[in-house]
């Protein structure tokens, strides 16, 4: 039985290149918190595909009314074994985090986030915000840098232009154009694309990632396969070309991309683990950390996992209860 007749949300195609099916993923609607309460359109992690290479997490929003959505309010929160990626479209987001790095996130500029063994931090959208529009991404890190220090890093990518084609390529290599920016996630792609209408960008690609399109602004082709708006076409590893073509208005797409992870982790709210007692431990330490439970003494004289945080921010969010049954793993 073929992968298309074995999954009829497989479309397989064959154009002299290695054969390419194109999985289309579909976004679940995500209310996030806030007086208002900030919906976005989540298409990773899902029952259907958890990673795309290292890449884990992808919300997309906006663009949203500031003014009826409340913006973007993300109290202090906790992260590990992950990294995040900021990146807008439009409007402005301030960051702060326990590392003591505090960034403006303003659209075509990267924020990237380590979290290590343990970060906290914030996001909030700047009051002269009218119009937030843009994705929050996360990757996760390989069990050999997932338990080092935290870090952070900003980069502006320089536009490259071709024909009806401007991409600018924020983690990885693309069209030659490298960004400098340190992963420790090694062999990612991240990197958004403006299509002009009825243009195609055809994209030289490693055989050995499998690669991620989302359809940001509207309706694409992906090597010939029809995307929704704010859907997520997976093409898998073994194309050496990705095709993604605009329809009757400009285009907008965010590409990613990655070697297999090769590695089970185990997501539960915002921390990255390998197995379910892992994730309890962090959760612990967390709350504990924090001031929402009592000190155990077991953690007498150990480093802070989540650091410490200024005066004068919003209190920090609570972690939810943990399902009754044990987290299991996905890859």
């Amino acid at each position: 039985m073929s992968n298309a007749e074995a999954r009829p949300d497989l479309e397989v195609l064959e154009s002299g290149q290695p054969c390419t099916a194109v999985q289309r993923l579909e976004p679940r609607l995500v209310p996030l918190g806030g007086p208002r309460t900030m919906t976005v359109y989540r298409t990773l992690p899902q029952r259907r595909r958890s990673l795309v290479g290292a890449w884990c997490f992808l919300d997309h929003y906006g663009p949203d009314d500031v003014s009826a959505s409340g913006g973007m309010l993300v109290p202090r929160h906790p992260h590990t074994g992950l990294a995040t990626v900021s990146w807008l479209f439009t409007g402005r987001v301030e960051h702060l985090d326990s590392g003591g790095n505090t960034a403006s996130v303003v659209p075509g500029e990267l924020n990237l986030m380590i979290a290590g063994r343990g970060i906290t931090h914030q996001e909030i959208s700047h009051s002269g915000t009218s119009t937030l529009h843009g994705v929050q991404l996360w990757y996760a890190l390989p069990d050999a840098t997932r338990f080092a220090g935290n870090a952070f890093a900003h980069y502006v990518p320089e536009p490259v232009t071709l024909s009806g084609v401007t991409a600018r390529v924020f983690i990885g290599e693309l069209l030659g154009s490298v960004s400098p920016v340190e992963t420790m996630t090694p062999d990612l792609l991240g990197a958004e694309l403006l299509i002009e209408p009825g243009c195609s960008a055809r994209l030289t690609v490693r055989a050995d990632f499998e690669h991620a399109v989302l359809a940001e602004s509207g309706e694409v082709t992906v090597n010939s396969v029809a995307v929704d708006h704010r859907s997520l076409a997976y093409v898998p590893a073994g194309a050496e070309t990705v095709v993604i073509t605009a329809g009757d208005a400009p285009t907008r797409v965010l590409l990613l991309g990655g070697v297999p992870l090769g590695e089970q982790i185990v997501m539960w709210w915002n921390f990255v683990g390998r197995d379910h007692d892992e994730i309890v431990e962090y959760r612990r330490r967390y709350q504990a950390e924090l001031g929402f439970d009592t000190a155990d003494p077991r953690d007498a004289g150990k480093p802070a996992l989540f650091g410490t945080f200024p005066p004068g921010h919003p209190r920090p969010l609570p972690a939810p209860p943990l399902p009754k049954s044990r987290l299991l793993p996905r890859e």
